[in-house]
């Protein structure tokens, strides 16, 4: 339950709660449920009380036990047994609901307004009976001493369809071109129609004709109020025999009494969207209005504002349950709203234990479950040594990364960095002192973050600003101006190593710049010190020797520094390899009972002898002569000498197959037999 204080008033958000991620798996859920005290509190004021996609009407009915609700998607009526707190049934429809309409004192006769110009009328069972108008609808109301249904629309024209009868009646043709909204009053019958011209005409159904018109465009335009566009009639709303409220399409409330053209109080939403509901709280005195943003409930009087609501979805409708503080909304989510005021009254008595719990609860915010789990990413387990947990349960896998427990993570995170929170102490001490020096008197130099690369800046800013011409613009811009880059010279994580490889690779000539800059320097202090003597002395001529160097010669140097640079820098790798190799001496002690004999195993060498001799001792090679041949008469045969492995395999596979013929049986006795049958 989510509390919010809006003028000092208290409203409870009875469908707001702790929610739980969708891939906890339902033993998880159930241990959360009897564990978290934040999941104990939730209310679940009415089971299953939600849309497949979005909820576009909602209605209570007279008698009170049975709330109704059309939405999408598909097109479905939901019907909730408030007595049971569940979905008594589910109809589905063929097209969208525009409005519905309530009969009786249940559920036992309804009539739905749809977008495909079709009038359903269901009874307890069902549909039972299904009709279609010339014109598309927008709104209907119900007569009852007659028994006329009023359906308006997209025509000057006001349909009277009589139930009683079952036929269509003459309809009453208005001075409009479309008409917005209806409504009925409860005390006298007067049928109040809003047209899209901004006027509201007034019909008495006993002598069926008009008996007068208001303009409520021109009205809604005062000092107060900001109109944007032609304001037309969205919602209406009778309060009593005189009393009327009337919403236009621009975001104004209008009061009305019908006994006079003027508004009584005109009430402005600040929004710029239309009115689409309009209600009356009899017992506070109060009006309810409400359009996509937000419900505003205001003194009918004074319009003094009493309190608000603003869900996080559009609304598309609104119901006040008489006499009651419970609010039912439709919203552009799945999930209806349902909101409790006690200052507006008390509970339904359905609903009766809201009020006990309403005087408990204190004001509180609504959290996630997620809030009891830590997203962490695989280097960030490295870093605090949990790594060894991948795969076990402690450790959801998640995207690039990994949820785990809020409480695990600090503990091991105080254990990986016990410093971390006097650092971080250090560090918010730190941004407040710099923060209250802002306003002392600034000097300019260079930051102590990359202070070498904002006097790079430095310069070439100032040597643009030499060579620019007056009427040039500067390109670009400034690092230093600029708030994007503002860590890069306040942050120490950003700071540039210089003596990395990986910069002096990249920037050979850093010294050489560095000397340049020194020369540079050094020449402007020169020539402030010249500039000084000449004032005393007025000496002559300026020696030019000095300023001027040849550019054959910058350029030989500059060559040799990068050669230089490049040596230093092969010499450092062949260096890290070395050192790395270089290990400590190692000593061994000769066993108890051996003898020390050589450090090396004896290689054998080949003999010296000739290859005749070599080859006479041999037994597997034999030589032959063949006179005659023009390449040559002998002819040499020998075996190449196998190693003791292939030996020893080459003797078990003849042993293999020498076992082998032993028990294979020949085929020939088959053959004979078969030979004997054929002959018989």
């Amino acid at each position: 339950m989510q509390v919010s204080q809006a003028n000092n008033v208290k409203v409870y958000n009875l469908s707001q709660g702790k929610t739980l991620p969708e891939w906890l798996s339902d033993r998880r859920k159930r241990a959360l449920q009897k564990s978290d005290t934040d999941l104990q509190r939730r209310i679940q004021l009415i089971q299953d009380f939600d849309m497949p996609t979005v909820a576009t009407n909602i209605k209570v009915s007279p008698d009170g036990q049975y709330i109704l609700v059309a939405g999408v998607y598909k097109p479905r009526v939901k019907c909730y047994d408030v007595s049971q707190l569940s979905m008594k049934f589910e109809r589905c429809l063929d097209s969208e609901v525009v409005k519905f309409h309530i009969l009786s004192e249940d559920y036992s006769k309804m009539v739905f307004l749809q977008a495909d110009r079709y009038i359903e009328f269901h009874a307890k069972y069902g549909r039972y009976h299904r009709l279609r108008i010339p014109k598309f609808g927008r709104d209907m109301a119900y007569h009852s001493p007659s028994c006329d249904l009023y359906l308006v629309g997209t025509s000057p024209e006001i349909y009277r369809l009589n139930l009683e009868q079952g036929q269509f009646l003459s309809p009453f043709v208005t001075d409009s071109i479309a008409i917005n909204a209806c409504s009925v009053n409860p005390v006298h019958h007067l049928l109040a129609a809003g047209t899209i011209e901004g006027r509201v005409e007034c019909w008495d159904p006993r002598v069926r004709r008009k008996v007068g018109v208001l303009d409520c465009a021109l009205s809604s335009i005062t000092s107060a109020t900001d109109v944007q566009g032609m304001p037309s009639v969205s919602s209406l709303k009778f309060k009593d025999g005189l009393h009327m409220a009337v919403g236009t399409s621009t975001g104004q409330v209008l009061m009305y009494d019908i006994r006079s053209d003027r508004p009584l109080l005109v009430k402005d939403h600040h929004y710029g969207l239309p009115i689409t509901m309009v209600d009356f709280h009899s017992q506070q005195g109060l009006v309810v209005s409400s359009d996509a943003k937000a419900v505003k409930l205001w003194n009918m009087q004074t319009g003094e504002m009493f309190t608000s609501l603003a869900p996080e979805s559009d609304i598309n409708d609104v119901f006040m349950i008489p006499d009651t503080g419970l609010l039912l909304m439709a919203n552009e989510t799945p999930k209806m709203g349902a909101y409790f005021i006690p200052s507006l009254g008390p509970a339904p008595r359905w609903c009766s234990f809201l009020d006990s719990l309403t005087e408990e609860l204190e004001e509180s915010s609504s959290s996630a479950v997620y809030d009891d789990y830590k997203f962490v990413t695989k280097a960030e387990l490295e870093n605090l040594g949990l790594n060894h947990l991948i795969g076990s349960g402690l450790l959801r896998a998640y995207m690039h990364g990994y949820f785990m427990d809020i409480r695990l993570y600090h503990k091991a995170k105080s254990i990986a960095d016990p410093f971390a929170y006097e650092q971080y102490r250090k560090d918010k001490i730190k941004e407040k002192i710099e923060a209250a020096r802002v306003n002392r008197v600034q000097i300019k130099k260079l930051p102590k973050v990359n202070a070498a690369l904002a006097g790079r800046l430095q310069e070439q800013e100032q040597e643009e600003k030499q060579t620019r011409k007056p009427d040039e613009s500067a390109d670009g811009t400034n690092l230093l101006k600029d708030d994007r880059f503002a860590a890069l010279f306040k942050n120490p994580a950003f700071q540039v190593d210089q003596e990395s490889e990986e910069y002096r690779t990249l920037h050979p000539l850093v010294s050489k710049q560095q000397k340049q800059r020194e020369k540079k320097l050094a020449k402007q202090q020169a020539i402030l010190q010249q500039f000084e003597q000449l004032q005393q002395e007025e000496p002559e001529g300026k020696p030019s020797d000095e300023e001027e160097s040849s550019s054959d010669e910058e350029d030989q140097s500059w060559r040799d520094e990068l050669r230089e640079q490049h040596r230093q820098l092969r010499e450092e790798q062949k260096s890290q390899p070395i050192e790395r190799s270089q290990s400590r001496p190692r000593f061994y002690e000769l066993k108890a009972g051996e003898e020390f004999s050589a450090t090396k195993t004896p290689v054998k060498r080949k003999s010296n002898a000739s290859l005749g001799e070599r080859v006479a001792k041999e037994d597997s090679v034999t030589v032959s002569r063949t006179p005659g041949e023009s390449f040559g008469s002998k002819q040499l045969t020998f075996k190449l000498q196998k190693s003791e492995k292939e030996q020893r395999f080459q003797r078990l596979n003849a042993e293999h197959h020498k076992e082998r013929r032993k028990l294979r049986r020949s085929a020939g006795e088959l053959r004979g037999k078969a030979q004997g049958k054929s002959t018989l």
